[in-house]
């Protein structure tokens, strides 16, 4: 699945939007920002995560790489939904060497597509003392699911040189942003269109990720039926603008009702984290994604989880010229671009 370039800029391709950043390391585990843009799509070019038409997708790309002067071709991009397998699982203790030999007969067990249709990966994780097993983390992405990505972006004349997955890079993002230490268990929570990321994490961490099918489109497609308006005044209301005339009494019904929906997905996810781990608590959770600042959905989500909860900075550790990037701009993309900031930083040697 992962394919590597020391230089890479990260893709984030959305549902309802592309965004792209470039970042340069200045120094070790420090980052300036070079490049930074977001091109809308329409609402039916890509549907439930599956990109239905192209073109616009890769015209989209093109556009955010000639208005910001990117001359490298090489990005990492990643994937979400119920095409990815993300899977902590305990085998017993083995080389890698070994391991290598029987991964797939032991993927088999977990992963439920057919093996042929995937591409798999897999990383130790640790020797778990006294028991004779070993904690892997297991990864399967469906081929149809890469394909679709890589073909878009080759569409565009650009190489796809790493392919991740978005709770991963959500993760890189918060580690280097937030830096942080110790047993304190934080809940990512990256809310697209149409596609909500849930990654817990102990320190720096991974216990746990799962993608949930909700997303910001669901205000969107309630807001719209609800109070009879086109699909722009319903995005412009749900990000907080009533000055259209609208009821704001209803509006306020109808974003709740849509919060609540979102808040028993989530809570299911966390049931069943809780459940399956021997971690029984969330301590904060951070929001990112595009419906991140929907109106009240952080108050609900603090209420209904009785946790702090904050917006994603995704440049808390990144420096920027501020001739060159707009303050107010940084901080109303900041939360959207969360994966791609994460991606960005793939542009080193790691895996």
């Amino acid at each position: 699945m992962f394919f590597k370039s020391k230089q890479v800029v990260g893709l984030d391709i959305g549902s309802t939007s592309v965004k792209v950043v470039g970042l340069k390391s200045t120094k070790k585990d420090e980052y300036e920002l070079q490049y930074l843009g977001l091109e809308n799509l329409s609402p039916d070019t890509i549907v439930d995560g599956a990109i239905m038409d192209k073109l616009p997708v890769a015209e989209a790309i093109n556009r955010i790489f000639n208005s910001q002067g990117i001359k490298n071709n090489h990005v990492a991009t990643s994937i979400s939904g119920h095409s990815v397998i993300v899977k902590k699982i305990n085998l017993p203790a083995q080389s890698p060497e070994e391991l290598a030999e029987s991964i797939m007969w032991e993927a088999e067990q977990y992963i439920p597509f057919d093996i042929s249709d995937v591409n798999l990966d897999y990383e130790i994780l640790k020797t778990i003392p006294g028991t004779g097993t070993i904690e892997v983390l297991l990864v399967a992405v469906k081929k149809e699911k890469i394909a679709d990505h890589v073909s878009v972006i080759n569409l565009a004349g650009k190489s796809p040189s790493i392919v991740d997955v978005d709770a991963f890079d959500l993760l890189n993002s918060y580690v280097h942003n937030y830096q942080p230490t110790g047993h304190t268990v934080t809940a990512l929570l990256n809310i697209g269109a149409s596609i909500a990321n849930l990654c817990i994490a102990k320190g720096s961490e991974l216990l746990f990720t799962r993608d949930i099918s909700v997303g910001g489109n669901q205000y969107t497609d309630f807001l719209q039926k609800g109070l009879g308006l086109s699909y722009e005044e319903a995005e412009k209301i749900k990000r907080g603008d009533t000055s259209g005339g609208v009821d704001e009494a209803e509006v306020n019904r109808i974003i709740d009702s849509v919060s609540e929906i979102i808040e028993l997905e989530i809570q299911k996810t966390l049931d069943f984290f809780k459940a399956t781990t021997t971690t029984d608590r969330i301590d904060k959770m951070i929001l990112s994604g595009g419906a991140a600042r929907a109106k009240g959905l952080m108050e609900h989500l603090s209420q209904k989880f009785e946790v702090p909860v904050e917006v994603f900075n995704s440049f808390k550790r990144i420096s920027y010229n501020p001739q060159k990037f707009d303050s107010s701009f940084i901080n109303e993309i900041s939360p959207r671009v969360a994966i791609a900031v994460g991606l960005a930083m793939r542009n080193m040697e790691d895996k």
